[in-house]
């Protein structure tokens, strides 16, 4: 890839893992690492067994199939929000076909980076944050019923992850065939770290712990605190989380040294 003048290189280095949880004998997550095309997901099936993990697989396999099928230079990220839609269309024929109507769905979080800008889109609760300048962001808002319980002003955010209806989506993939994808997007800078997680990980940390772990040098090291605090505390779902660093050089920190690297470019401020 070649910089346009009024560009300035850098490199990013990923890490992603999907645990079954202490509790739930399968894994309904699903996770995917495309570095090389800029492209990262989680996906959160529901459903049980032979539902939802087949669901979140799917929202990956129609993800992975619109990467592999466009040029890089052509991957927009409409291209992958009809990649979520196809997959939504999947899920639904599927569950006509083979679950005797049974709803099958799953959430996801895409991110997208390419050209100097992030781009996130989502459905339902899993999350995509920004770390930047020691100050986690989220990137995304929460489908679900009590996200829109806090905007009402019913209950404090707070109290969201403990409330008894915190675990009730309002959209997902494969419910519905109408479906709305949402969107944000940013510019990219040097240092960036984004996390994309499902809810099994914010269910166990809250927003303090994850700033807290994100504030180690190394991808690796900072996935594995997290994946490694969730079990501690239980990790009553299944949990997914993939990390995402931008860097100024090809290697990234000293720590960073093994990681596998791939360039990417920023617009200068």
């Amino acid at each position: 890839m070649v910089a346009h003048s009024t560009l300035l290189g850098g490199f990013f280095v990923s890490f992603a893992r999907s645990h079954p949880g202490k509790v739930r004998p399968y894994n309904e997550d699903a996770v995917l690492d495309l570095r090389e095309a800029g492209v990262w997901v989680v996906a959160d099936g529901m459903g049980g067994h032979a539902a939802g993990d087949i669901a979140s697989q799917m929202v990956i396999d129609s993800v992975t199939q619109s990467v592999e099928s466009s040029p890089t230079e052509h991957l927009s990220i409409d291209c992958l929000r009809k990649a979520l839609l196809g997959a939504n269309q999947q899920i639904i024929d599927y569950s006509q076909q083979h679950l005797a109507g049974k709803t099958a769905g799953s959430t996801a979080v895409l991110l997208q980076i390419r050209d100097g800008f992030y781009h996130c889109l989502w459905v339902g609760d899993s999350r995509i944050y920004l770390f930047r300048d020691q100050q986690l962001q989220r990137k995304t808002r929460d489908h679900s019923q009590v996200m829109e319980m806090v905007e009402q002003g019913l209950i404090a955010e707070s109290e969201a992850e403990q409330h008894p209806l915190s675990n009730v989506i309002t959209r997902a993939i494969g419910v519905s065939e109408a479906l709305t994808v949402d969107q944000s997007s940013g510019q990219l800078l040097p240092g960036d770290q984004f996390l994309l997680c499902s809810d099994g990980l914010t269910k166990e940390l809250s927003d303090a712990d994850l700033a807290m772990c994100m504030q180690a040098n190394s991808v690796s090291d900072i996935g594995l605190a997290l994946m490694h605090s969730a079990l501690v505390k239980g990790a009553s779902d299944n949990v997914s989380c993939v990390l995402v660093k931008v860097c100024q050089s090809d290697t990234g920190t000293d720590e960073e040294h093994c990681d596998d690297t791939v360039p990417v470019f920023f617009n200068r401020r």
